[in-house]
């Protein structure tokens, strides 16, 4: 598959996920004694809205590629599938998100980088979900279309550098100890 086609859906996949591109792993963690006085970040009322904020991008982001693309009427069942692996990718990583901020707290830095070693691989088995099912999909564009898909995703990894930069860190380099 071309580097191009797999550019675009890791932006896909990232961008539908809200994930960005911070180090999970370079996170500080919170002493256990002061994370225990704070209600936990990943249960009740917070952490239900947060899930509800990313299931709204995700589906805004599918919204906004569903017109971009300009998917025609034979292209809906491929589109569905594409769609639908980024909403369950969504969930999947969202749910191993919450799991990694619950535990964060009383981590030990081997079962930490155990857990980022885990997420990591789930996200990697996510991608190769995403590109099987945009596969698919891209083979059954027009020209016009590949090239609207092209430019799309080029130009959203693009954005996501510069939002990277402008939160004071630069693309591809190591987060600040």
């Amino acid at each position: 598959m071309k580097r191009t086609t797999i550019a675009i859906l890791t932006c896909a996949l990232a961008t539908g996920l809200g994930l960005g591109s911070s180090s999970v792993f370079a996170q500080a963690s919170v002493p256990a004694a002061a994370s225990a006085a704070q209600p936990s970040a990943s249960s009740g009322p917070a952490a239900d809205a947060r899930a509800a904020k990313r299931e709204a991008h995700v589906e805004e982001r599918i919204a906004y590629l569903h017109t971009q693309l300009k998917i025609t009427a034979a292209q809906e069942t491929q589109w569905k599938a594409f769609a639908d692996v980024m909403r369950a990718n969504g969930q999947n990583m969202g749910r191993l998100y919450r799991q990694r901020m619950q535990a964060e707290a009383t981590q030990s830095a081997l079962d930490n980088m155990k857990q980022y070693a885990l997420l990591a691989q789930a996200h990697a088995d996510d991608m190769k979900q995403l590109v099987d099912a945009f596969g698919p999909l891209y083979d059954s564009m027009s020209p016009e279309q590949k090239k609207l898909a092209d430019t799309t995703f080029r130009q959203h990894e693009h954005e996501r550098g510069r939002n990277r930069d402008a939160r004071g860190g630069k693309s591809g380099a190591p987060a600040k100890p």
